[in-house]
């Protein structure tokens, strides 16, 4: 395995721009009075999808110009590379964004890929390669499939801007599908249309309950926070305005997000990071100092990972 070397910052206080914003009483319950934001590495062209791997102790998060996907184990000096190419294997170039977006892991530790280039979203193989869960709907190829969410049934939800195609959404050598969805894959590839009423749907995430799919957009007239009501079968009864990012100030918009065992909300926005409690009330921001892509839980739940532009931050949760 390769090693790529990268400027790493032993866990330090928080910089002047690297702060938490402490809004309502009810965030020491999550964080703790002295919670600390440390950088890990970085040197990274565009951190994303970060995903802690149990088994294997570290954290794996992909860098999507870089078509990479990389690992920080606690203790490392350098981060090195899990997996290149990530997201596209064609020959020649692919866009500013061909690589790997969004990873998840299921109950089992099978890791799930996003994959921008390729446009599909796949999964590891016990041999290790890649195979295909889903790479169309309705017999037209995906966007640029961004983020995922596993159930606990193995149906994978996941969303589908245009960020990775080589146009964007102007692209029209690509782009097959007129709009950009939210979809549900069965675990066997069986996919559906979860909605088509976002224009830049990003981040997905379940309630603990599963009743709730979230839903993050990354577009500037609506910076928002769905939330869709889900039925046994994985289709969708009714959505609403779960938080409007619109005012807040600093870098960023809704992004990758992430939900706790409590229901408690963790969405990258402007600023860094929303925490929101399961009735919507903001009570507090990880504020990063630039645009952050993504968040994930790790060690039981105990640290909260995310990639924050071209680094890795990490910050202590309570159990």
């Amino acid at each position: 395995m390769k090693s790529i070397r990268f400027l790493l910052i032993l866990p330090a206080l928080a910089s002047a721009q690297e702060t938490i914003e402490r809004l309502d009483p009810a965030l020491d319950e999550i964080l703790a009075a002295d919670a600390k934001i440390e950088t890990l590495c970085s040197g990274f062209d565009w951190a994303e999808g970060p995903v802690w791997d149990e088994k294997g102790q570290r954290l794996l998060f992909s860098d999507v110009p870089r078509n990479t996907i990389y690992q920080w184990k606690e203790g490392d000096k350098e981060a090195s590379i899990f997996m290149k190419p990530s997201g596209f294997t064609g020959v020649g170039s692919y866009g500013q964004e061909p690589g790997s977006n969004g990873l998840a892991m299921d109950a089992k530790g099978v890791l799930y890929f996003c994959e921008h280039g390729d446009r599909r979203v796949s999964y590891l193989t016990p041999g290790g390669g890649k195979r295909t869960l889903a790479d169309n709907f309705n017999g037209k190829r995906f966007n640029s499939p961004n983020d995922l969410a596993i159930a606990k049934d193995g149906g994978v939800f996941f969303t589908d801007p245009p960020y990775g195609l080589p146009g964007r959404e102007n692209d029209k050598e690509f782009k097959e599908l007129p709009f950009n969805g939210v979809f549900h894959t069965t675990a066997q590839g069986v996919v559906t249309l979860i909605t088509r009423d976002l224009d830049r749907p990003n981040g997905v995430a379940l309630s603990p309950d599963e009743k709730t799919l979230y839903v993050a957009q990354s577009h500037g007239p609506a910076p928002i926070i769905m939330a869709y009501t889900l039925k046994a079968d994985g289709s969708v009864e009714s959505g609403k305005v779960f938080f409007n990012c619109k005012g807040l100030k600093g870098p960023g918009s809704p992004d990758g997000i992430k939900v706790d065992s409590k229901g408690n909300v963790f969405s990258t926005g402007p600023g860094g990071c929303l925490i929101l409690s399961p009735e919507a009330k903001l009570l507090g921001r990880i504020l990063c100092g630039r645009p952050t892509a993504n968040v994930a839980f790790g060690e039981s739940g105990t640290r909260l990972y995310l990639t924050s532009d071209d680094r890795i931050l990490r910050v202590s949760l309570k159990r």
